[in-house]
């Protein structure tokens, strides 16, 4: 079975991009008959995410470190992924990513900045070593659609 872990790198717990992304690991793993996803909410670890030896944050790491396929979900802060997924990720040793399929997951205002952003979040992703699948870059005005985005973008993966 299939080990999914959802990161949101919303700095607000709960968002849209949050739901979107749970959504999309939630359909994810439905599809390969897997367990439900394990989630990592990034603005749940507040000030620990910068504490060295921080217990919350090691789990994170420890969760990315054992995925076998992870949705990296961020909204678009100033035409590119957020700081605090940033932070998250940095704290991953060269190629921790390896042997991993990883999905970025991306919501903006408009269409142009979710891909530009998406390709930003897919080399990142590259550079730690993962199989990066095929993006999903969500403009705001269709959030309300969440379930049958994540549903769409399920059945259009390779199983």
């Amino acid at each position: 079975m299939s080990r999914i872990v959802v990161v949101s790198g919303n700095p607000r717990p709960g968002s849209r991009t949050s739901v979107l992304a749970i959504a999309v690991g939630e359909a994810l793993a439905g599809k390969s008959g897997g367990f439900p996803p394990t989630v990592i909410e990034i603005g749940e670890l507040g000030p620990g995410l910068l504490t060295p030896g921080d217990e919350a944050t090691a789990a994170a790491v420890t969760a990315l470190r054992e995925a076998e396929l992870l949705v990296v979900a961020t909204p678009t802060y100033k035409g590119s992924y957020t700081g605090v997924l940033k932070v998250l990720l940095d704290q991953l040793p060269a190629q921790a990513l390896a042997g991993k399929t990883a999905v970025p997951v991306v919501t903006a205002g408009v269409a142009p900045q979710a891909a530009a952003a998406e390709a930003l979040l897919r080399q990142l992703l590259t550079e730690l070593g993962a199989e990066v699948a095929a993006g999903l870059p969500v403009v705001e005005a269709d959030l309300s659609e969440t379930k049958a985005i994540a549903a769409a973008y399920s059945l259009s993966t390779a199983s």
